[in-house]
């Protein structure tokens, strides 16, 4: 009788160690980075697939390193270079692409104005959820990550309007989103992240 009570509650506390992690996981709440989070040679390289139907639009290669630049720090992608700190400025809008702090159940309206790569005007509509906050595997290797799922439309213009349905693994760890699928009815892109480097 001894031996199975000893049994039970090694057991119990195996199941307690295990469970207690995913709460603290859950309870996380991840800042907005600043530029003293970021280090030069810190790199970040993402693998890129448009896909419709069957066909392959198009597939590459996005870099991003943080280089000295202007008495500051700035990204490089390989042709141009903008400054860290115009790039994480607080937002002022009320329908912000990303609402910070993030947290697991936070929700907000992300609405944005642009062109697309024929000059057409276009806006995207977006309600907007984090969802989870789970271990993701991608190319670069394992990490932790917010799910961040916009759910909405984009209008063309000149052509009407669909669906546009985005979803953001976003890792607090390396400043960034390490993957990316969107569907917007006609076809899907995806993008992964393929190395990164921290710099240090």
């Amino acid at each position: 009788m001894k031996k199975y009570s000893v049994i039970f509650i090694t057991m119990a506390l195996l199941y307690a160690c295990n469970t207690a992690p995913k709460e603290e996981k859950e309870s996380i709440i991840a800042q907005k980075p600043s530029l003293e989070d970021y280090h030069i040679g810190e790199q970040w390289t993402w693998m890129e697939k448009s896909v419709a139907g069957e066909k392959i639009r198009w597939e590459g290669q996005d870099k991003r390193e943080v280089v000295a630049f202007e008495g500051s720090l700035g990204f490089w992608n390989g042709t141009d270079t903008v400054l860290i700190s115009n790039t994480i400025k607080e937002e002022t809008s009320n329908t912000p692409f990303r609402d910070w702090p993030l947290e697991v159940g936070k929700k907000w309206t992300f609405e944005s104005k642009w062109e697309n790569a024929e000059g057409t005007a276009m806006i995207t509509n977006q309600e907007v959820e984090v969802v989870s906050y789970e271990e993701v595997v991608v190319l670069a290797g394992r990490f932790m990550a917010y799910k961040i799922e916009h759910k909405g439309t984009f209008t063309n213009t000149k052509a009407g309007s669909g669906k546009m349905n985005d979803t953001y693994w976003y890792a607090p760890a390396l400043k960034t989103s390490i993957k990316h699928a969107q569907d917007d009815g006609y076809g899907s892109y995806m993008f992964e992240l393929y190395d990164y480097k921290s710099g240090k």
